[in-house]
């Protein structure tokens, strides 16, 4: 068995023994970095930076659209006709849509509350106040009650 003295420099410390005394370097073109900035090269290394927002997105649900039956269409153009006879004094409605996703195939049901201000027949698009623009092929239903 061989015995190591932990006192005497190993084979391989004797071949820098030729420099190993020589004085730090300091470079007279490159400004020595700050000690408080020094701990930034050791931080860690994000290397796959987005990718949980990535995971995040593609397990978020999304619904498909409804394609209504002929008797629900029915009824709902019913019902945006009667919301065009009272345009002196419209209602409060809550119309619910559905809205396509941006980023993905398909997108999600929403509901909105508010006065119906205008209907476009020629752009087939309903406007609520606040400026909520909403397509009618998109509504699949309206819910709205006329107090007297």
């Amino acid at each position: 068995m061989n015995r190591v003295n932990l006192n005497q420099p190993s084979n391989s410390m004797r071949s820098y023994d030729d420099i190993l005394h020589f004085p730090h370097h300091v470079s007279a073109t490159h400004p020595q970095m700050p000690v408080s900035e020094r701990a930034a090269q050791f931080s860690p290394f994000a290397a796959l930076t987005g990718h949980q927002k990535a995971i995040k997105e593609a397990a978020r649900l999304t619904d498909e659209k409804i394609e209504l039956d002929e008797n629900s269409k029915t009824i709902l153009d019913q019902k945006l006709q009667n919301l065009l006879e009272y345009s002196v004094d419209p209602p409060e409605a809550t119309v619910t849509y559905f809205q396509k996703d941006s980023k993905k195939d398909g997108g999600s049901y929403r509901k909105a509350t508010g006065i119906v201000t205008s209907i476009h027949s020629h752009k087939r698009t309903m406007i609520m106040e606040h400026n909520l623009e909403i397509p009618l092929d998109d509504i699949v239903d309206i819910q709205f009650s006329i107090h007297s």
